[in-house]
């Protein structure tokens, strides 16, 4: 790894003050600091020595996202089989069918990697227009600002698709993501002053600006002309029938936004938190007491 190390030496010159490149040194920096520890220290006391600096942070909490985005991938593609069989249809339409059919992968809701491709199919083009989106945002704002980028939306990157429907169109992801990164977080002043979780505010813009994609019974099945109600909405209603079980409705396989489903994934990476410090046991108990 010393050749990265020296290839980052190299090119600091031009992105420091005086540099042809000082606008950018926030894009320098976010990706120095990606590959190691900051060598910046207090010039004065107090001195507290701790490998946890914030980047290493996020990355635990990334890490405890794992969990429910591999559920997402795999819920979303069961849902999607299982509609389709029902359906009798023995293929996926559109650009992912043809994907499917390259791997040699057919409509199967008891294969675990024909679910999981299929659900990456879906969650993955969510994800990378709210990266790419999200990230210019906060790249803007650094470069303005002339301050280093902040790696909370590597966090916020993951939580917004997580909470989406299957079937969103991808430029209301885009909308989303801008909402919540420039509303919510930056016109407070960016990581740290902002009151509103950015993830949070995005999904509730889209919400209120474009209920009929992210609300209802038709929008949880990632197959066209499928409407399936979540177990909630069900049991809102008197007209219908809860079908979920408890031990499906904890695993995770009934519908809804493609990470929020499974209470045990959500569970995990409450574990992987709590564990590394990271989390704090009295406020998740605290919080789900108050909702109670």
């Amino acid at each position: 790894m010393k050749f990265i190390r020296k290839f980052f030496d190299k090119q600091e010159k031009h992105f420091v003050e005086g540099g042809k490149l000082q606008r950018l040194y926030p894009l320098y920096e976010v990706l120095d600091t990606f590959f190691y520890t900051s060598g910046k220290t207090a010039p004065s006391a107090p001195h507290v020595r701790d490998g946890m600096d914030l980047k290493r942070m996020m990355t635990v909490v990334m890490y405890a996202l794992v969990p429910t985005v591999l559920m997402a991938f795999y819920n979303t593609g069961y849902q999607a089989n299982l509609a389709l069989l029902k359906l009798g249809q023995g293929a996926v339409a559109g650009w992912r069918g043809s994907v499917l059919s390259f791997l040699g992968i057919g409509v199967d809701p008891s294969s675990i990697i024909g679910n999981m491709v299929q659900g990456a199919l879906y969650f993955l083009p969510v994800y990378i227009v709210t990266f790419a989106v999200g990230i210019s945002w906060e790249v803007l704002f650094a470069v303005v600002r002339k301050h280093e980028i902040n790696e909370g939306f590597f966090v916020t990157s993951l939580l917004f698709p997580l909470i989406l429907p299957p079937n969103i169109p991808l430029w209301q992801v885009a909308i989303g993501i801008s909402f919540g990164v420039v509303v919510g977080k930056e016109v407070f002043g960016g990581t740290g002053m902002n009151i509103l979780n950015p993830a949070l505010t995005a999904r509730a813009f889209l919400f209120f600006a474009y209920p009929a994609q992210i609300s209802g019974d038709a929008v949880w099945v990632a197959v066209d002309g499928v409407s399936k109600a979540t177990p909630l909405a069900a049991l809102a209603d008197p007209a219908l029938k809860v079908t979920a079980s408890w031990w499906h409705a904890f695993v995770g396989i009934i519908p809804g936004s493609m990470g929020e489903t499974s209470t045990l994934a959500c569970l995990i990476g409450a574990a992987i938190l709590i564990i590394t410090g990271i989390g704090s046991w009295r406020i998740m108990l605290s919080v789900l007491v108050g909702m109670v």
